[in-house]
């Protein structure tokens, strides 16, 4: 039987929103099975996602390359064991180029809303260009595909007055190329992930960096060294050597996740051996007060770095923990009623992580829409479905973030439930497929109660909605997560027939 069969005479139509890793790996995994009819959407002029705007200096991934890539296209010469933007950016678009999705990228298209009807039991995607004033497009799909993903909105923080500053000013993720950062005064607000990045590299820069942290971080080392040569030439020689190479990282970096979800007994292991790294590198006292977590390993990501406490120390680098209060035409001014004068202001604020595809305006049946479906929060069976929105599938949906494991390893797990949904439909004549409400609600009851006793409920984190609710993360393992997507079960569902003309 062929997997991509066609309904009425044709293959379904598939529209895919993004064309980061999320949209590359369901488009790989349709073209595979034989469902070709797939267009993507790409607001950005190129594919590539967060990689593609995420070019500040320094910009790195914290998971093994060799485990941070698609297991059906593996790369065997990394040049670096955590690979760095450019050659993570190129890989993406490399592996697009060929397996022949690259053609099947609109560039430059921003979209706008996506509206479900009754009637024909299709979706239509309105779009526009994002270089001219022109008209709406719009395009219809039988199934829709959102692969926006968890980091693509840029977050301010809430201080008055930010537009009142003088300087100049940008976030990390709308890197600024051509601002001149030597001999400038520097503030970076923000010291999580990407500031942990790019504050190493530009202290030596700059006159005088100024970071501004709000709460401290768990680190463990990375080492930014090329790939050992003896390492390299084996993975380069022998495929089974990929693949045992790659299950090793796949359980050593599960670690952290079993210390997060075991606080009180590996984690305390885990904590020991961050505490001790960040020892050697902090050893002035006060220093390595003002920089110390104040929660427990876990609770927060847990930053794999060897080079941003070290760059604490420089001379011309001053760590502010006083809060932020206003923002002043000469700079930030804190609580203590200090104001700190710069030149610059970059924001390593993070993403507005939890709103997921909005503020897209997505309608589905009886004209409810998804921002009205979560007003108690982002849901979604498995991070995938969302009842009332049928034949939508979301990629690095609500729930299947990792604190520990590849994004990448879920996408493409995400990636293969999409392809068998959308073959149960083929199989059954149906036109769409509706997960059902106490589906999504008996999956979302057990997936809560696995967050009790972790690291996770113990402090206030990106991961959490303003009352408490975990709703980036999935709380256990990368292989239960693989193991629950497996297959689709017809019972979850609502077979959706066409009505007739």
């Amino acid at each position: 039987m062929d997997d991509g069969r066609e309904r009425d005479g044709r293959r379904p139509r598939v529209i895919v929103v993004g064309a980061g890793f999320g949209g590359i790996a369901v488009a790989a995994e349709l073209l595979r099975h034989g469902l070709d009819d797939v267009t993507l959407l790409e607001a950005a002029p190129a594919p590539g996602g967060t990689w593609h705007h995420n070019r500040y200096p320094g910009a790195a991934c914290d998971v093994p390359s060799h485990l941070y890539s698609y297991s059906f296209a593996q790369r065997p010469d990394w040049t670096h064991l955590f690979s760095h933007q450019p050659e993570i950016l190129a890989y993406l678009r490399q592996t697009a180029d060929s397996l022949g999705i690259t053609p099947r990228v609109v560039t430059g298209t921003e979209v706008t809303a996506c509206t479900w009807d009754d009637r024909t039991c299709t979706w239509t995607v309105r779009s526009r260009r994002t270089d001219t004033t022109g008209p709406y497009e719009e395009r219809v799909a039988d199934a829709l595909v959102l692969a926006t993903g968890q980091l693509d909105k840029p977050s301010f923080p809430a201080v008055e007055g930010l537009s009142r500053f003088a300087g100049r000013s940008f976030h990390s993720a709308r890197w600024d190329d051509t601002y001149d950062l030597r001999g400038k005064r520097v503030a970076v607000i923000g010291t999580g992930a990407s500031a942990a990045q790019l504050v190493p590299e530009i202290a030596p820069r700059a006159a005088r960096l100024t970071v501004f942290q709000r709460t401290g971080n768990w680190f463990l080392p990375r080492s930014d060294r090329p790939t050992p040569a003896l390492l390299a030439r084996v993975l380069r020689r022998l495929p089974v050597a990929r693949r045992a190479w790659r299950g090793l990282l796949h359980h050593g970096i599960e670690l952290i996740t079993l210390c997060v979800r075991h606080p009180r007994t590996v984690g305390r292991i885990g904590a020991a051996l961050s505490a001790a790294h960040m020892r050697r590198q902090l050893p002035d006292p006060e220093l390595r007060h003002k920089a110390w977590p104040d929660h427990p390993f876990g609770c927060k990501r847990v930053l794999l770095s060897s080079d941003f406490l070290p760059a604490l120390r420089r001379p011309n680098t001053e760590l502010v923990t006083d809060r932020i209060v206003r923002m002043e035409p000469e700079g930030p001014v804190t609580a203590d009623g200090r104001r700190h004068d710069v030149d610059c202001v970059i924001y390593a604020t993070g993403f507005r992580t939890n709103t997921f595809m909005l503020p897209m305006r997505v309608t589905g049946r009886g004209g409810r829409t998804v921002e009205e479906a979560w007003s108690d929060g982002a849901q979604a069976h498995l991070g995938i479905t969302v009842s009332g929105f049928p034949s939508m599938f979301l990629m690095y949906g609500p729930n299947t973030n990792t604190s520990g494991g590849s994004i990448l390893f879920f996408l493409e797990a995400q990636a293969a439930y999409v392809r068998r949904a959308l073959q149960l439909t083929l199989r059954t004549g149906a036109a769409a497929l509706d997960v059902r409400a106490e589906a999504q609600a008996r999956g979302l009851a057990r997936l809560r109660a696995r967050f009790a006793g972790t690291a996770w409920t113990a402090c206030t984190s990106w991961y959490r909605t303003a009352d408490g609710r975990n709703v980036a993360n999935w709380p256990g393992y990368m292989g239960e997560y693989a193991e629950r997507t497996r297959r689709v079960d017809p019972s979850e569902y609502h077979l959706i027939r066409a009505p007739r003309p």
